[in-house]
C-alpha cells in the first residue's frame, strides 16, 4: 500500500477510537450480564411469570421468531408492549453496539493488514500496544456476549414490542440475530475471523518474547540484580535511569499474559510449527491459571484452550503441553509469586524510605518509582484474581498473604511522594527534555537516510517544542500539554510501519528507542495523574469485595500490619476510575459500593482503636481505684494491729497488693497488657494519621470523624455500664465512684491527642453532654435515666415505706435500724459527696430531667388527694366553717375515715422534696466552686425579687434560680407540673375550693400522727422515724404550688392552714386516751417544722395560735425521751 494510501487511513486516530469504544462497550456488556444475574436487578419482563412461556417461545424460536401470525404465547407482550420496548431498549442497543464495534474492528484490522503493518513493542510501542488492545478487547466483547444467558430473549422481546409498536422489525434486527447465532461458539468463530490476521497478530505477540521473560522473572534474579534498589551503587545514584524499552518498563505483565494467551488461542496456527510461538504461548500458560477479560470476570486458559483443541486434528501434543503447563502453574506459581511479593514489600518500602528522605532523587529515579508501582499492582491482581477463582488450592494457603497491607501501603506512599513532589519531576525532566532529548532527536533526525517531507515536518515540530521549554514555566505554574506531540508520534509510528514506507522504523530502531523515552518524559509534565493512574490504579478491587475484605481483616489481625490497614480505604479512591462514559447507569451502584467499602474499613478501624483506648482508659481506672479510701481500711486496721501487739487472725487474708507494684519490672522483656493496648493504639493511630481526607468518587471523607464517632458511642456505652455495676441484682455504683472513674477516663483520653489530632475536648463535652439527656445519640438509655430511674424505686419508694428515714441532721437519707435485711445503704449513696458527685455528673440538664420525673410523681399523689378531697368534701366544708369551735370539729373530724391516706401520700410527696432539695443543694455547691461569677449574678437577681412583683417575672426568676441549685419560696417545676394536671371543665373557682379544702384535710389530719409510735422525734436524726418531718416541706411547697397557679394569696392562706392545724392539734390535750397522745409532744414539733421550711410563716404567727411554751416542754420531752431510751 502507497505512502499516501496509509496516510489516508488515519489508522492511529482509529486504534484510539476503538480502543475507548470498545471498552466501553465491554463495560455495557458486562453490566447487562451481571444485571440480568441478579434476580433483584433483572428486568421486570424477564421474571413476570405471566411472561415464561414467551420467554420460553422466543428462546426456542430465536432469530426466525414468527411475529405476524397471532401467538397466544406472545400475547403478554403484546399488550405490554410499550413498556416492554422502554423497558429493553438500552439492552437492545448495547447489542447493537456490539455488532457496529464488531464491523469497525473488522474493517481495521483489514485494513492493517492489507497495509501489511510490523509490529514490534520495542519499537513502535504505541502502534503495537493499541493493535493487541483492540484484539483482546474485541474477544473479551464477544466472550462476555456469549456468558449473557438472556441475550436471546432480551433482543428478541424488544424487537417483537418493536413490531407491534411499528408494525416492522428493527433494521438491525436480522443482522444482530445472525451474530448471536454465529457467537453461540464464540471461539470457534473468532479464530476463523482472525485467520487472515494470524501473520500481524504472531509478530506482534513475538516482540514481547524477550520482555514478557525479563518480567517474569523469579524473586532470586530481582535481589540479585539489586532491582529497584537506589543505594546499591552510590557512584550511580544520580544517574538517570534510562532504558531502550522505556515504554514498556511499566508495562502490565497481566496485560501482555492477556495479549499471548488470547492472541494465540485465536491465531493457533504457528503453535505446531514455530517453537518461539511455542515457548511463548507455554510462558504465557505457566504464570496463571487464569487471566481477566474485565473486572472479575475471568477466562481460565487452560481449560478453555484445552477445550478447544481437542476439536482441532494435529493438537495432541499442545494439549499435552496445557495439562504440563497446569499442573506447573498449580504447583510452582503460589510460591513464585509469594517470594515476589516479599521482594516487592521490602523494596518498594525501601525505595519509599529513601526518596521521603531525599525527594530530589524522583527526578532521575522516576522511572524505578513507576516500575515498582506497576510490579506490585500485577502481584495485588495476581493475588486477588486467584483467591477468588482459585476454590481448591493445593495448600489452604496459597492465595492467602496476610501481609499485603504493607505492600499496598508502600504502593500508595510512592503514589503521595509523586504528586507531592511533582514539581521536582517537572523540574528535572523538563531540562530534560529541552537540554538532552531535544539534542538527541535533531541528531538521529539528521542521521536518517530518508526522510520524507511529511515525516521531517512532524519529527521537526518535536524537536522545536522540546527546545522552546524552559524552567519559568515550572516557576510560573504554567500547565503542559504534549497529548499532541504524543498523537502525532502515534501517526508517525503508524506511516512508518506499512510495507515499503519510506521512513521505516523497522531500520530505525534508534527512532523508536529515543521517541518512547520522550513520551515517558512527556508524560511527567503534563500527565503525571494518568501516568500515575495506569501504573498502580487498584480500582479492580472494587469488584472483589469478599477479597478486598479477607485481606482487610488479616490486616486487622496481625499486630504489625495496623498501621498499614489505612491502604484499604485509600484504594476506595481508585474506584472511579473504573466508570466509562458509555455506561453512566453503573456510576451510582459503584458510588454506593466504594463509599460502603471505605465506610466499613474506616468503621473498622475506628473500632479498633476506641476498643484499645477504652481498654487503657479501663486498666488505668483499675490502677486509680485502689487508691479509693474504701481500700485503705484493711491497711489500717493491720497497722492498728501490729501497734497494739494483738496476734495474728487464724485465718489469714491473703496479702493484697499494694497501689503501684505494677509499676515495678524485674524484666523489660515481660509485656502486660497496658503495653499491648498502647503498641496496637500507636499502629492504628499512625494509620488514621497518614491522611486528613480520602476522596470517594466526590465524597471527601475524614477518618478521623470515624475515630471521634466511634469513642463517642462507646464512650457512651462504657459510661453506662460503669453506673450499671451489676444488672441481675440491680445493684449501682455510687455517684462518687462513677465521678473518680468518668475522670480517669477523661484523664487518659487526653494523652489520646499525643497519638492521633483529635479534638479531645470536644468529644468529652459531646459525651458527657448527652449523658444530662434521657437518651444518648443512638437512642440508649443515659446515666441521667438510670439514676433517676434508680433512686425513684430504691431510695424514694422505700421511704415512702418507712424502710429508709430521712435524717435533716446528716443530709442524707439513712437505712431503719429495725430493718436488718435491707440490700442498699441508703447513707453510702444520698450523703452530700454522693449528692455533689451526682450533681457533677449530669449537670443543670440532668437535674432538670430528674426534677421533671420527681415531679411527675408528686402531681400523681396530688391527684390521689384531690380524689380524696372529693370523697369527703361535706365534712372538709363543714370543719372549714367551724374552725372557732374544736368540740364540732372533732366530732366532724371522727366522721372522716381517710385521714391517715392523706398524711401517708403528703408524706411521700415531703420524701421527694426532701431528695429533690438535697440534689439541689449538691447543684449549688458545684456551680457555687466551678463558676461563682455565674452563681453570684444569678442569687443577686433572686434576692431582688419581692411581693410586688409581677408573678410571672417571678416564677422566670425562680426557674433560673432553681437551675443553679438555688432554693425559692416557690417551687416553679411543681407549679408547672401542678398546672398540667389541670382539667379544662373545671371551674377556677372549683379549684380554688379543692386546694382549700386539701389544706383543711391535711392541717385537721395532724393529730392522727400521734397515735403512731413511730412519730418520734429522733435528736440524733433530727426527724422522724416514718418521715413525718418531710410533711413541712410536702405542705409548704405544694400548697405555695397550688395558690400560685390560681392566683391566690398564698401567706393568708398558710397562716390559715397553721390555725387549723395548731386548733386540732390543741385538741390532743383534752384526748384521755393515752394511745391516742402516745407521741403527742413530738408531734407538736412539726408546727416548728412548718414554720422553718416557710418564708411566709414566722414565729410570732405561730405564737398566736399555738403557746410557744408547749413548743419548748415538746423539745424537753422529745430530748428526755431519747436520752432515756439510749440507756435502755
Amino acid at each position: 500500500m502507497s505512502r499516501v494510501m496509509a496516510y489516508q487511513q488515519k489508522l492511529a486516530e482509529k486504534l484510539t477510537i476503538l480502543n475507548d469504544r470498545g471498552n466501553g462497550v465491554l463495560i455495557r456488556i458486562y453490566n447487562i450480564k451481571k444485571t440480568c444475574a441478579d434476580p433483584k436487578a433483572k428486568p421486570q419482563h424477564l421474571v413476570d411469570k405471566n411472561m415464561e412461556a414467551a420467554v420460553r417461545y422466543i428462546n426456542k424460536k430465536f432469530p426466525n421468531i414468527d411475529f405476524r401470525s397471532s401467538n397466544q404465547q406472545l400475547g403478554h407482550i403484546q399488550k405490554e408492549k410499550s413498556e416492554v420496548m422502554k423497558q429493553l431498549s438500552v439492552y437492545y442497543m448495547s447489542f447493537v453496539d456490539v455488532m457496529e464495534f464488531r464491523d469497525h474492528v473488522y474493517e481495521l484490522l483489514n485494513t492493517i493488514d492489507a497495509c501489511q503493518c510490523y509490529f514490534d513493542i520495542n519499537i513502535n510501542y504505541d502502534f503495537t500496544k493499541n493493535y493487541l488492545d483492540l484484539i483482546v478487547t474485541y474477544t473479551s466483547v464477544i466472550l462476555m456476549l456469549s456468558r449473557i444467558e438472556d441475550r436471546k430473549v432480551l433482543i428478541g422481546m424488544y424487537n417483537y414490542a418493536h413490531e407491534m409498536c411499528h408494525g416492522s422489525s428493527d433494521s438491525s434486527y436480522a443482522r444482530l440475530g445472525q451474530m448471536i447465532m454465529e457467537y453461540d461458539n464464540p471461539l470457534k468463530k473468532l479464530t476463523e475471523e482472525f485467520g487472515p490476521h494470524n501473520k500481524a497478530v504472531t509478530d506482534a505477540l513475538l516482540s514481547l518474547q524477550f520482555l514478557f521473560a525479563r518480567r517474569t522473572f523469579p524473586a532470586d534474579q530481582w535481589r540479585n540484580a539489586q532491582m529497584l534498589n537506589l543505594t546499591s551503587n552510590a557512584a550511580d545514584m544520580l544517574n538517570p535511569a534510562n532504558s531502550d524499552t522505556m515504554a514498556c518498563e511499566c508495562l502490565s505483565v497481566d496485560i501482555m499474559e492477556r495479549w499471548i494467551v488470547i492472541g494465540f488461542l485465536l491465531c493457533h496456527v504457528g503453535l505446531n510449527s514455530n517453537p518461539q510461538q511455542q515457548d511463548l504461548w507455554k510462558a504465557g500458560l505457566k504464570c496463571s491459571l487464569c487471566v481477566t477479560l474485565i473486572r472479575d470476570e475471568v477466562l481460565f486458559i487452560h481449560k478453555v484452550t484445552e477445550d478447544f483443541f481437542v476439536n482441532l486434528k494435529g493438537y495432541g501434543k499442545r494439549i499435552a503441553d496445557i495439562k504440563e503447563c497446569r499442573e506447573f502453574a498449580t504447583l510452582n506459581n503460589a510460591q513464585f509469586h509469594r517470594d515476589r511479593r516479599i521482594f516487592l514489600r521490602s523494596a518498594v518500602k525501601d525505595l519509599a524510605t529513601v526518596l521521603t528522605d531525599q525527594p530530589g532523587l524522583l527526578g532521575p529515579k522516576a522511572l524505578f518509582v513507576f516500575m515498582a508501582l506497576s510490579f506490585s499492582r500485577d502481584e495485588v491482581f495476581w493475588l486477588v484474581r486467584h483467591a477468588e477463582n482459585i476454590t481448591k488450592p493445593k495448600i489452604p494457603d496459597d492465595y492467602i498473604d496476610t501481609s499485603i497491607a504493607e505492600m499496598l501501603f508502600a504502593m500508595e506512599d510512592l503514589r503521595v511522594l509523586l504528586q507531592k513532589y511533582k514539581k521536582v519531576l517537572q523540574r528535572y525532566h523538563l531540562q530534560y527534555l529541552s537540554q538532552f532529548d531535544a539534542l538527541l532527536l535533531g541528531e538521529i533526525i539528521q542521521n536518517l537516510s530518508v526522510c520524507p517531507e511529511e515525516e521531517s515536518v512532524i519529527m521537526s515540530s518535536f524537536v522545536r517544542t522540546l527546545s522552546s521549554l524552559s524552567l519559568k514555566q515550572v516557576e510560573n505554574g504554567d500547565s503542559f500539554d504534549f497529548q499532541g506531540l504524543r498523537m502525532d508520534w502515534f501517526r508517525l509510528q503508524a506511516y512508518s510501519s506499512v510495507l515499503k514506507a519510506p521512513l521505516s522504523l523497522r531500520e530505525n530502531t534508534d527512532l523508536g528507542k529515543v521517541m518512547n523515552l520522550i513520551v515517558f518524559h512527556t508524560k511527567l509534565l503534563d500527565s503525571l495523574e494518568g501516568l500515575i493512574s495506569d501504573t498502580s490504579d487498584l480500582y479492580t478491587l472494587c469488584f472483589y469485595p469478599r477479597s478486598f475484605e479477607k485481606m482487610f481483616v488479616h490486616a486487622l489481625e496481625d499486630q504489625s500490619m495496623l498501621r498499614y490497614s489505612i491502604s484499604f480505604p485509600l484504594i476506595c479512591s481508585h474506584f472511579i476510575k473504573s466508570i466509562h462514559e458509555l455506561c453512566p447507569e453503573e456510576y451510582p451502584a459503584l458510588e454506593n459500593r466504594s463509599i460502603s467499602m471505605c465506610n466499613s474499613a474506616l468503621e473498622e478501624i475506628a473500632k479498633q482503636a476506641s476498643n484499645n483506648i477504652l481498654e487503657i482508659c479501663a486498666e488505668q481506672w483499675s490502677l486509680r481505684e485502689k487508691l479509693l479510701p474504701k481500700h485503705s481500711a484493711a491497711t489500717i486496721s493491720k497497722a492498728r494491729t501490729v501497734r497494739m501487739k494483738k496476734p495474728p487472725a487464724k485465718k489469714l487474708e491473703p496479702e493484697r497488693e499494694k497501689p503501684g507494684a505494677e509499676s515495678l519490672r524485674k524484666d523489660r522483656t515481660i509485656v502486660t497488657n497496658l503495653d499491648k493496648f498502647h503498641h496496637n493504639l500507636t499502629e492504628l493511630c499512625v494509620a488514621l494519621n497518614y491522611t486528613s481526607s480520602i476522596l470517594v468518587f466526590h465524597h471527601t471523607i475524614i477518618p478521623l470523624e470515624y475515630l471521634y464517632t466511634q469513642l463517642e458511642i462507646r464512650l457512651n456505652t462504657a459510661f453506662v455500664r460503669i453506673v450499671n455495676k451489676n444488672q441481675t441484682t440491680e445493684d449501682i455504683t455510687k455517684p462518687s465512684e462513677v465521678l473518680a472513674c468518668i475522670r480517669a477516663y477523661i484523664s487518659t483520653l487526653q494523652s489520646v491527642a499525643h497519638y492521633v489530632n483529635i479534638d479531645v475536648s470536644r468529644l468529652i463535652k459531646s459525651v458527657m453532654l448527652q449523658q444530662t439527656q434521657s437518651q444518648d445519640s443512638t437512642g440508649e438509655p443515659t446515666i441521667t435515666t438510670i439514676y433517676t430511674n434508680w433512686y425513684l424505686e430504691k431510695i424514694l419508694r422505700q421511704a415512702s415505706s418507712g424502710i429508709i428515714i430521712h435524717s435533716p441532721a446528716k443530709k442524707a437519707f439513712i437505712s431503719s435500724s429495725e430493718n436488718n435485711d435491707q440490700v442498699v445503704n441508703a447513707e453510702e449513696y444520698t450523703d452530700v459527696w454522693q449528692m455533689q458527685a451526682l450533681a457533677e455528673l449530669i449537670t443543670a440538664y440532668g437535674m432538670k430531667f430528674l426534677t421533671e420525673n420527681l415531679m411527675w410523681h408528686i402531681s400523681s399523689q396530688v391527684n390521689e388527694l384531690k380524689k380524696l378531697v372529693r370523697e369527703c368534701m361535706d365534712t372538709l366544708i363543714q370543719i372549714r366553717s367551724s374552725y372557732n369551735n374544736p368540740e364540732q370539729m372533732m366530732l366532724l373530724m371522727k366522721k372522716i375515715e381517710t385521714a391517715d391516706n392523706v398524711l401517708k401520700r403528703m408524706t411521700i410527696i415531703g420524701t421527694i422534696l426532701a431528695f429533690r432539695s438535697m440534689a439541689m443543694d449538691g447543684l449549688r455547691e458545684v456551680l457555687t466552686a466551678k463558676c461563682p461569677f455565674l452563681m453570684g449574678p444569678v442569687e443577686c437577681l433572686k434576692n431582688c425579687i419581692s411581693a410586688d412583683t409581677d408573678i410571672k417575672i417571678t416564677l422566670s426568676v425562680f426557674d433560673l434560680a432553681m437551675s443553679a441549685g438555688i432554693s425559692c419560696d416557690i417551687d416553679q417545676a411543681l407549679v408547672t407540673a401542678l398546672a398540667n394536671q389541670k382539667t379544662e371543665n373545671t371551674a377556677p373557682e372549683e379549684e380554688y375550693k379543692m386546694a382549700c379544702l386539701l389544706m383543711v384535710f391535711v392541717a385537721v389530719s395532724l393529730p392522727k400522727l400521734a397515735e403512731d409510735q413511730l412519730s418520734f422525734y429522733n435528736k440524733d436524726n433530727e426527724g422522724y422515724s416514718n418521715n413525718i418531718h418531710c410533711l413541712a416541706k410536702a405542705i409548704i411547697h405544694v400548697f405555695a404550688a397550688l395558690f400560685t397557679i390560681l392566683g391566690k394569696n398564698i401567706e393568708e392562706h398558710l397562716k390559715e392552714f397553721l390555725l387549723l392545724a395548731s386548733t386540732s392539734l390543741l385538741q390532743l390535750g383534752q384526748e384521755t386516751d393515752k394511745t391516742a397522745t402516745r407521741n403527742r409532744d413530738s408531734v407538736y414539733l412539726l408546727l416548728q417544722f412548718i414554720v422553718e421550711e416557710s418564708s411566709f410563716l414566722t414565729v410570732d404567727m405561730l405564737e398566736t395560735c399555738f403557746p410557744y411554751v408547749l413548743l419548748r416542754n415538746a423539745y424537753r420531752e422529745a430530748y428526755r425521751a431519747c436520752i432515756l431510751s439510749t440507756f435502755q
